[in-house]
């Protein structure tokens, strides 16, 4: 007779996910809440900035003065925490992604500090980076301490949707992003199974932003009438040139990187980035200052505003800030920034070309440098698609991501090593 023990009954998919709906929630409502905290006192301490100080000193806002004054200002303050505050502000921005592994608890508030700093200041980059990356040492830290034997990847997983979530006001963003993460991946059920404890989580952390703060990416650009065979053709073109637009500052990245690093401090590489930004704003004007996404709506309610000179200008300012901005040293994200880069895009080509629908342009524009800089096609798509309300645009992005697709993917992406080369 056997005295083997019986073998335990494998758990059900649903036996599996219920311990992780009450996690989920919990870390995407945290997630949304550091990501509005951050984003209010940022906005708070620009309009001192920005409107209270140059308007107590008789400066005019945006002057070419005041914009080098405080961007250089901004870099002399985020220098002082990358040099002074214990964790030095995190790891080096050009080296990090939008979902890296968890940085020690003691990194956090210098990263933030300097995510403040840089947002209010006037800097181009946006704040998903070090918000995710925030989140995800927190719900990595927490989760250890109430679940010891859970993995790590279910907790960055988690705080990473919830923040994704809450950015982009819904969690088909970070539905769509894991959808791509864990489709070459093995593990237990099936891929909605993976799927469902960050879609809970991004879909909190959505609800959460929607209900405090109602977010919104509209940018009520002209009604679409529908697709035409011209509209086919403005899309491949457009999303074409906007990619090789972006990759012109990926492959840049290395070089501007190498420069600012010779600088050998940041109290040195972080102000001289800042002075530049200050340039840069004065040739670009004041729109191409700040993340991005509130300027570029300014862009879409008058796409007949600027000449496409003008246009060109703000998108090549824009990606050079961009540029400068993560080879120096100040930390935050690169998505904001290069929506504006591909919105001004669209809107140059349809000044060059009328018959380019903006619509079209806008979409197409913002998808190709995307693809660029991210690398990521689902982000890409999503973040082009919500900015209108016209699903009969999503055919037309699809095709159009095809070519664009083709031109950057194998290359190098705008990230990285530690020994400043490039990944791929």
């Amino acid at each position: 007779m056997s005295t083997e023990a019986p073998a335990e009954p494998a758990q059900t998919p649903a036996r599996r996910l219920l311990p992780l709906i009450v996690p989920s929630v919990v870390v995407g409502v945290v997630a949304a809440l550091v990501l509005l905290g951050v984003s209010l006192l940022a906005e708070q301490l620009q309009d001192v900035l920005w409107e209270t100080l140059p308007d107590a000193l008789d400066v005019g806002r945006y002057s070419v003065l005041w914009m080098m004054v405080m961007l250089t200002a901004t870099g002399v303050a985020v220098g002082l925490v990358v040099w002074k505050v214990p964790g030095h502000a995190g790891p080096d921005p050009a080296t990090t992604g939008l979902v890296d592994p968890p940085l020690p608890l003691r990194v956090l508030p210098g990263l933030l500090l300097a995510t403040v700093l840089a947002l209010a200041g006037g800097v181009s980059l946006g704040p998903e980076n070090p918000i995710t990356a925030a989140n995800i040492a927190l719900a990595y830290w927490l989760g250890r301490k109430v679940a010891p034997r859970s993995p790590a990847a279910v907790w960055m997983m988690l705080a990473a949707a919830g923040t994704i979530g809450a950015l982009f006001g819904t969690p088909v963003a970070a539905a769509l992003i894991f959808s791509e993460v864990l489709a070459g991946r093995p593990g237990p059920g099936a891929l909605w199974d993976r799927l469902l404890p960050p879609l809970v989580a991004g879909g909190t952390g959505a609800l959460t932003m929607d209900l405090l703060a109602h977010p919104s990416f509209n940018l009520s650009l002209p009604d679409y009438t529908g697709p035409h065979w011209g509209d086919l053709l403005s899309a491949l073109v457009v999303a074409s040139v906007a990619a090789v637009a972006g990759m012109a500052a990926v492959y840049a990245l290395p070089y501007v990187h190498g420069a600012f690093s010779r600088l050998g401090h940041p109290m040195l590489a972080i102000p001289v980035g800042g002075l530049v930004l200050g340039l840069l704003g004065a040739l670009g004007g004041h729109l191409t200052l700040f993340k991005g996404l509130d300027e570029v709506k300014v862009l879409a309610a008058d796409p007949e505003g600027w000449s496409a000179g003008r246009f060109a200008l703000m998108a090549a300012v824009k990606l050079a800030a961009l540029l400068v901005a993560t080879a120096c040293g100040f930390r935050g994200g690169r998505i904001f920034p290069a929506v504006f880069a591909g919105v001004a895009l669209g809107l140059c080509a349809h000044a060059l070309v009328p018959q380019v629908h903006p619509t079209i342009g806008v979409v197409c524009g913002v998808l190709g440098v995307l693809l660029a800089v991210t690398r990521q096609g689902w982000i890409s798509l999503f973040t082009a698609a919500v900015l209108v309300s016209d699903p009969a645009v999503l055919p037309l992005l699809v095709l159009a991501s095809v070519p664009a697709w083709l031109l950057v993917t194998g290359r190098p992406q705008m990230q990285l090593h530690d020994d400043g080369t490039p990944i791929r």
